[in-house]
């Protein structure tokens, strides 16, 4: 755990591996995944590197992989998942996988097209019936009624000649498509044809995409060859499919029995090569998994390998890559065992190296950590070796969070779900749910978790469950004899003033846990509660920023810059402390200091208490408020010259931030420029590389003024910032109230059957707008300020996120069927 508070330790090392064992040994290094190889090749193309040839080989398997995947989900058949972690393949093996999988593919596409072409033949012959059928159909229906000849709607009879003799042409297309067809043909043809249709009512399967389609048959009717010519060209012209179709009754009864033989025959033999088809996709359901992470190792390690430079010999590989410090004695035994492997008899050679490269940032995170570590790394990823929030974030985070969405019967409907997903964790994973508001729900788990115990924790101070509170000790306020509460002034005020002071309103004992739930029915509840969570948000915003400020100094200790703690630390806690931790000062000594009863003076009383706020603004403008009545001026003796002492440290520190440090680094630059040019004198021939940057006062400054500038006026604009808490916290609280009273009491103000009726749909009403609007969209406003607390007035004070992540070569991803980024 020792990195989740700060990255672990990284070497940049050299790897000389014999070109015989160096598959094996990237092989091994994968499994482990904690090597981070550089890229050796940086202006060589991907299509010239030393291993294209292979990953190209991979490539063209995995295609054949994902085009069996497609065809197994196709038939819906399970892929099996034991969990089974093979090995990467040997080289050699690549042969016998690309056999086996290009085996497969051709026997399946031959399959399919087989199966293509039965399917298209089984639809020409049912169209094909069905045109028999209907055509049939409307031939007997002429012959009943041999006054309604389709000759007498086309040409007008005429005397003494005989009927006219027409041709006709059936065929099948698409029942989107009828209408079109027969507007092209009325207009075409001059009207001079006749249209007979017939739905389809059997649904007809598409050969080559397997959907459901809809079709209809069509009977055209016509005179004369130009005619005939001019409805096939429409028909073809339509995507229309014509059939051959006999004049006579005999002739179609014949062939519709010959259809009907041709299509049972057809059925059988695409059920027999469906069933084939079915059984190898079966088989090969059942190594599709190992197949896939097979393939994907052997491209994952040679695209390591073209990383890697060869030797002159070309009998060595050479390889730089970080690795964690903590672990440099797993790496030599991962390469002694795939050296080993591969029956090699030159040992692997490790050489740290010394380096100026800043290395990449390491935390060794578990499943609980990781969900702030993500968030961490959201707003920037940390320098190397600097001090980690996220370890801080696990208990500062639900907890501003519960501050601002304090509500206990909210945080119960949020720990029923977090704890639902953290019990159930195996089998939701294992269940593989998709869809990216899900993937993030469940990535943060325990987030969630930890944010409803806080939720409900906050909840019970403020006594706030679902809008009310509950009286499980007891108020410590009763009205008793009270001087005001006569039977006069009950029966006709509606508010009447309790003094606290008198005797026997109070009992004298506070209410053991969270406030008093007789706030729940006074008049003035809004008014307490803003002054109390306004108060209670600016100490927690000063004690959570000069946390940030403590924690700078951990990272100039560790990176010994003792510069900065004289001129940045110790001034910029002394601003803070002197002016806003003062502030709080006053408000926790006002709440001592006045109140009500005998063991307060006169001066003490709550009527004399002052406003802090006013008090930190004369503060600030050397201003003094003249004394009221009977009450004191100030807060205690000397307030006056305590807050001069105070403002004038806290202003003499913006300069101590400002102007020595660019000085003393200029001074120490040329004395170090100094002490190396006389080393050069001395020693001749001296030709040592110097990695330093160079040193621009100008620069230094201006960033200097930048970062006073930003502290001085952040220190302002951030404090204040964290009354985000008590508005958060005030509108939450207020708009459960508001739904409460606009909802439920509808329902409870009734005491009729009419009324539990409305009782039982208002509060489904009421359920569903507590957790789409409170819970959901309120939650997410919570978190979202959370978040810009942390990232902002908290990470501000010590936090770069300078840094790049650790990106090591491992197969985690490619097990755990996941997309490994690059």
């Amino acid at each position: 755990m020792g990195s989740i508070f700060r990255s672990e330790e990284m070497a940049l090392c050299q790897l000389f591996l014999s070109s015989e064992a160096a598959y094996n040994c990237v092989s091994e290094l994968g499994e482990i995944g904690l090597v981070q190889f550089r890229d050796l090749n940086p202006d060589v193309n991907a299509f010239q590197r030393k291993f294209v040839h292979e990953v190209r080989r991979c490539d063209e398997m995995e295609r054949v992989l994902r085009y069996l995947e497609r065809e197994v989900e196709k038939d819906k058949l399970p892929i099996l998942d034991t969990g089974e972690n093979p090995e990467a393949p040997q080289p050699r093996e690549m042969v016998d996988l690309e056999a086996t999988f290009e085996k497969l593919e051709s026997e399946l596409r031959e399959v399919n097209s087989n199966a293509e072409t039965l399917r298209r033949n089984s639809l020409e012959l049912t169209e094909l019936m069905h045109v028999l059928k209907a055509t049939q159909l409307f031939f007997d229906e002429r012959d009943a009624e041999p006054n309604s000849s389709i000759t007498q709607n086309l040409l007008p009879a005429e005397e003494g000649k005989a009927p006219v003799q027409l041709g006709f042409v059936a065929g099948v297309t698409y029942t989107e498509r009828m209408p079109m067809f027969e507007r092209m043909l009325w207009r075409v043809c001059r009207g001079n044809v006749f249209v007979r249709q017939s739905a389809i009512l059997q649904g007809l399967i598409d050969p080559v995409t397997e959907e459901e389609v809809r079709k209809t048959v069509f009977i055209i009717f016509f005179q004369g060859d130009q005619l005939k010519n001019k409805v096939k060209k429409i028909c073809e012209g339509c995507r229309g499919t014509m059939y051959p179709c006999p004049d006579t009754a005999a002739e179609r009864k014949e062939m519709g029995e010959g259809v009907k033989g041709r299509l049972d025959d057809l059925t059988t033999v695409l059920t027999q090569t469906t069933d084939h088809r079915h059984r190898m996709l079966a088989g090969a359901a059942k190594h599709l998994r190992t197949w896939f992470i097979k393939v994907r190792k052997i491209k994952a390690i040679y695209h390591a390998l073209n990383m890697l430079n060869l030797d002159v010999t070309n009998k060595c590989l050479i390889a730089e890559c970080w690795i964690p410090t903590p672990d440099l004695g797993r790496i030599q035994e991962a390469l002694r065992k795939g050296t080993e492997k591969a029956g090699s008899s030159m040992q692997p050679i490790v050489n740290r190296m010394d380096t100026h490269l800043q290395p990449p940032t390491f935390h060794r995170n578990n499943k609980f950590t990781q969900a702030f570590q993500n968030l961490i790394d959201a707003y920037g990823v940390a320098s190397y070796r600097e001090v980690n929030p996220a370890l801080y974030t696990t208990a500062t985070f639900p907890f501003l969070f519960a501050v601002m969405f304090g509500d206990a019967g909210h945080g119960l409907i949020m720990l029923c779900f977090s704890a639902w997903m953290v019990l159930r964790e195996k089998a939701l994973i294992a269940s593989k749910m998709s869809g990216e508001i899900w993937n993030i729900f469940f990535g943060g788990r325990y987030i969630l978790l930890l944010m409803s115990f806080f939720s409900i924790y906050t909840g019970c101070i403020y006594n706030d469950i679902f809008s009310k509170s509950f009286n499980i000790f007891g108020s410590a306020w009763h009205i008793g004899e009270h001087a005001n509460a006569t039977a006069e002034n009950l029966e006709h005020e509606d508010q009447i003033m309790l003094d606290p002071a008198y005797k026997d309103i109070y009992r004298g004992d506070p209410y053991p846990l969270g406030l008093d739930p007789m706030w729940q029915i006074s008049t003035n509840k809004i008014a307490f509660q803003n002054s109390y969570k306004m108060k209670i948000s600016i100490i927690i915003g000063v004690i959570h920023m000069t946390f940030g400020i403590v924690l700078s100094l951990f990272n100039h200790t560790f990176f010994k810059r003792t510069l900065n703690i004289y001129c940045e630390f110790i001034p910029q806690m002394i601003f803070l402390i002197g002016m806003f931790g003062y502030l709080c000062f006053m408000i926790v000594y006002k709440w001592l200091m006045y109140g009500c009863g005998e063991k307060f003076g006169v001066v003490w009383q709550s009527s004399c208490a002052p406003s802090v706020l006013i008090y930190f603004i004369n503060m600030i403008l050397l201003k003094q408020d003249p004394a009221i009545g009977n009450c004191n001026q100030w807060m205690y003796n000397g307030q006056f010259t305590v807050q001069l002492v105070v403002l004038l440290v806290a202003l003499l520190m913006v300069p101590i931030i400002l102007i020595p440090k660019p000085f003393i680094l200029r001074r120490a630059h040329r004395a170090k420029v100094a002490a190396r040019q006389t080393t050069e004198v001395d020693i001749p021939g001296s030709s040592e590389d110097h990695h330093e940057e160079e040193f621009e006062f100008s620069e230094v400054f201006i960033e200097q003024t930048i970062h006073t500038i930003e502290f001085v006026l952040g220190s302002v604009s951030h404090t204040a910032s964290y009354l985000r808490l008590w508005a958060l916290s005030l509108a939450h609280a207020q708009l459960s109230e508001v739904l409460w009273n606009m909802v439920m009491v509808i329902g409870l103000s009734q005491s009729s059957i009419v009324g539990s009726i409305m009782l039982y749909l208002l509060f489904a009403v009421w359920a569903a707008l507590t957790v789409s609007v409170l819970v959901l969209m309120e939650g997410l406003s919570a978190f979202l300020h959370t978040l810009r607390l942390h990232w902002v007035e908290f990470q501000s004070k010590f936090y770069k996120g300078e840094g790049y992540a650790f990106a090591p070569l491992t197969f985690k991803y490619i097990i755990s069927g996941e997309e490994e980024t690059e």
